[in-house]
């Protein structure tokens, strides 16, 4: 009686076990799980701190299991905090500028290689995907307009582009290089009908990009006069033009209320939610 007792038990046991571990294996079922690492890179005048929120997001919805940190010092030296181990799956590196208000932007472009190399140092990988919120974004177009013929390197395969202001910027200030020219518009395939010196040379993406390989996202926000507060809409969905002709996929998605401000669309859930659906799920 006393072994059948036990019997009965260790078979209850068993199969709460296994409940519990289908219930672990259908929420990580969601999600693709790769070693390619995703990088984040927060926007002027902040740091890591503005990509905690979405990287929290995606560790509870159980997306990543790892994350570690590129602490990019301001002659673009790299320092990693964390270790990216083998078996990481879909790990996250949240980067962070000492000089966050550089607009010399091929020097986003240099530091953001500094880190893809630094990391895959540590960590073999052969792709990875970038995330970038406001002057971030510039990271993801500098390293792809000076590194995307390089086979040396390991292959970008996904982009979410956050609050981008890929045709300039409207305010006081900022150098001729970066301002947004008066009356811009643009065309059905984004082009816009102006251009400023650094929109003109973003432009060479239409020819470098890697045919077919990249996804993009663009995410932005409208809290009212096609505007998220800061950076008009015409200069975020100019990104459009840049590379949706060799892109793999091209998306735009608009956000509205009172998280679409620019500076709380890396704390919105519902900006969460579009980037873990369309860098990790199935």
């Amino acid at each position: 009686m006393k072994k059948l007792r036990l019997g009965l038990i260790s078979l209850i046991v068993l199969l709460a076990a296994g409940v519990s571990g289908c219930g672990r294996k259908q929420v990580m079922g969601k999600f693709v799980h790769a070693s390619a690492p995703t990088f984040f890179f927060h926007g002027g005048g902040s740091s890591y701190h503005a990509e905690e929120h979405m990287v929290a997001a995606a560790k509870k919805a159980g997306a990543t299991n790892t994350v570690i940190r590129a602490m990019v010092a301001k002659d673009g030296t790299v320092k990693l905090v964390g270790q990216l181990k083998k078996g990481a799956v879909n790990p996250i590196v949240e980067v962070n500028y000492a000089d966050n208000r550089e607009l010399n932007f091929a020097n986003h472009g240099q530091w953001a290689k500094n880190v893809v190399v630094a990391v895959r140092k540590q960590y073999r990988f052969t792709s990875f995907n970038m995330v970038g919120h406001s002057l971030g974004n510039i990271s993801l177009i500098y390293y792809s307009l000076q590194n995307s013929q390089n086979t040396k390197l390991p292959k970008l395969r996904k982009q979410v582009d956050i609050a981008g202001h890929f045709a300039g910027l409207d305010f006081k200030g900022v150098p001729a290089s970066v301002k947004q020219p008066a009356g811009l518009k643009l065309g059905t395939n984004g082009k816009p009908n102006k251009m400023n010196a650094t929109y003109q040379q973003m432009t060479k993406l239409r020819r470098v990009l890697p045919n077919r390989q990249v996804a993009v996202l663009n995410l932005y926000g409208n809290v009212g006069g096609h505007t998220d507060g800061t950076v008009p809409n015409v200069s975020s969905l100019a990104l459009k033009y840049l590379v949706a002709p060799r892109a793999r996929s091209y998306q735009e998605k608009e956000f509205t209320g009172k998280l679409a401000r620019h500076s709380k669309l890396h704390e919105n859930p519902q900006v969460d939610q579009a980037l873990i659906k369309f860098l990790w799920q199935k």
